[in-house]
């Protein structure tokens, strides 16, 4: 099964996709897709949306794993990500994937143990996860991919019978 996991943000929105059989796990590729940051929000939204886009069409996942919105202190902020979320939801549903969401401390507790875990935790456990030769930096990216094995650690047989039929 390929999940494509993704950490919302307006400046950097991490992505990773895996290939998983629910106990082994391989990377298959992570990045940040990071629009201008003087552009609009309606501007860096569609950017946003034809990035993860176009990480779909070239990976085809079967189920997409998306990080929750937090409560923010400020207003604006939560707002702002909610939008992103939005347009990452939007590129998924446009292609039929499943979508699953999960809180960032539920996250944490399935790639740590513990529930307030710092970045670089998370990042080295995702490192441990996928077997990786060298340390995942702390990041977006890493976040994203912890996102992904968050799904990947839940119900591995559930994502797959949604699978989407072929186009």
């Amino acid at each position: 099964m390929i999940i494509l996991g993704v950490d919302p943000g307006s400046v950097r929105t991490g992505y990773g996709v895996i290939d998983t059989d629910g106990r082994r796990h391989a990377l298959i590729e992570r990045g940040v897709i990071a629009p201008p940051v003087r552009r609009e929000l309606a501007e860096r939204l569609h950017f946003i949306h034809d990035g993860i886009a176009d990480v779909i069409a070239r990976h085809r996942p079967d189920a997409l794993a998306v990080e929750d919105v937090f409560h923010a202190v400020n207003a604006r902020s939560a707002l702002v990500l909610g939008h992103v979320r939005g347009v990452v939801l939007l590129a998924g549903a446009e292609c039929g994937l499943a979508v699953h969401a999960f809180a960032p401390a539920a996250v944490k507790v399935q790639i740590t143990g513990y529930g307030r875990a710092e970045k670089g935790q998370v990042a080295l456990m995702v490192s441990r996860l996928l077997a990786l030769r060298e340390d995942t930096p702390p990041g977006d990216a890493a976040d994203a991919l912890a996102v992904a094995l968050c799904l990947a650690h839940q119900s591995p047989l559930a994502a797959t019978e949604r699978r989407r039929s072929p186009a």
